[in-house]
């Protein structure tokens, strides 16, 4: 019999809070995260506006010291861990087997730049020692495990737009199968600096509107492009019995995940949508439910006009019989990326916890080719008993995981 897996802590930092319980009031509130780039001079660039991390308070939980040779990724993964692991109150014992999955698709991509500026202007041999681990990806998940003594298997998940999504969803097998009883899962990102912006603007990626409330649009008409967001949502997953055992708190219950990939193009999703529905209907098998069960669909929808096309005949083709409602929760905190899928899980799992479900916010104008049960503007109460949370990254890769309602 396989092992049954739930979550019991979350921490966050991002756009629209620095906290779950900041995350959650913005949520309810219909919260736009985006604004003007504070980051860099963008006087030069055709994009201007992003979804920054803002007032971070980073001294409640490191020291600069602590802090100084990290990339913001990884001091971003650092903290919301930090929430995760103080909220989920485990006693971490000295010969633990605890892991550690996050995902990134970045990663220190700041690091990068400003030793590449060093290297022109003053040359190699003034290249500060902690480049190298400043950019490296697993060193957010290699922090992490340090900062607690997590002595598991600790592993970076990177497949785009889709890393913490799939961090999650192995986490989640891994426990399942009895590997780890006890898994700190998510992602992190923070992609908003100057090759960062210009190397989406570039590709023709990016929202150049100067509107705040018109530039992350999901399934909108009118939409043009995503809004680069930035941040970190970390989850505890931990198998059932320990998580009684030791009289946890429960948020929700992990069931389901399904992941594929289109095999089509380097960016472009496939336009019929056939894989990711697939992975969605994998991640139903899985949870051995049925398309009737699913309450709630967190959408990937970037805001970009083929992708919110290609998940609406996706989630169409799986959900024949059904319409379960759905919002793009970028609408308020841009696209974080790497770590979408984490802070859209945690959202996934406020969504079962308060019966509520977020808007897709900003909504204007209906696009006939995004015919789905969406939620727009502001967020409703009703029954949901199981969420799925979608994403879908360059490469082609789909994943899909599935979050139940916790009733003890």
């Amino acid at each position: 019999m396989k092992r049954r897996v739930v979550i019991t802590g979350m921490g966050a930092v991002s756009p629209i809070g620095n906290t779950v319980n900041e995350v959650k009031e913005s949520i309810h509130q219909g919260k736009c995260g985006i604004a003007p780039i504070t980051a860099f001079d963008t006087t030069d660039y055709k994009v201007k506006l992003a979804a920054e991390v803002k007032d971070l308070n980073a001294d409640e939980y490191y020291t600069p010291r602590e802090l100084k040779f990290n990339d913001r990724f990884t001091q971003f993964a650092r903290i919301a861990a930090k929430q995760a692991m103080k909220d989920s109150n485990l006693v971490v014992e000295e010969n633990n087997s605890i892991g550690v999955l996050l995902g990134s698709g970045i990663g220190g991509l700041s690091s990068i730049e400003n030793a590449t500026k060093t290297l022109e202007q003053r040359g190699p041999s003034r290249i500060s020692p902690y480049f190298i681990p400043m950019s490296l990806i697993n060193l957010a998940a290699g922090d992490i495990a340090i900062d607690h003594k997590l002595h598991g298997s600790v592993q970076c998940i990177v497949t785009a737009c889709a890393s913490a999504t799939d961090a999650m969803g192995i986490a989640f097998q891994r426990i399942r199968d009895g590997y780890e009883d006890t898994i700190v899962t998510g992602g992190c990102e923070a992609s908003i600096t100057p090759v960062g912006i210009g190397g989406f603007m570039a590709m023709r990626a990016l929202c150049e509107s100067t509107d705040p409330n018109r530039a992350s649009i999901p399934f909108d008409q009118e939409r043009c492009g995503f809004v680069m967001g930035e941040g970190a949502a970390v989850l505890v997953f931990e198998e059932l019995e320990s998580a009684k055992k030791r009289g946890a708190k429960i948020y929700a219950e992990v069931v389901g995940y399904g992941t594929t990939c289109d095999a089509n193009h380097i960016t472009a999703p496939a336009e019929n949508g056939e894989y990711a529905t697939i992975a969605m209907r994998k991640a139903i098998q899985d949870a051995n439910i049925t398309t009737k069960d699913i309450s709630y669909i967190n959408a990937h929808g970037t805001s970009t006009n083929l992708n919110d096309k290609t998940e609406t005949k996706a989630i169409n083709n799986c959900f024949q019989e059904s319409k379960p409602y759905v919002s793009s929760t970028k609408s308020m905190t841009g696209h974080l990326l790497g770590a979408s899928g984490a802070i859209e899980g945690v959202i996934s799992v406020l969504a079962l916890q308060d019966q509520f479900i977020p808007a897709t916010i900003n909504h204007r104008v209906s696009d006939k080719n995004c015919d789905l049960n969406l939620v727009v503007n502001q967020g409703i109460e009703t029954e949901v008993n199981y969420a799925m949370s979608n994403s879908l990254g360059f490469g082609g890769h789909n994943a899909s995981i599935i979050f139940k309602r916790w009733e003890d």
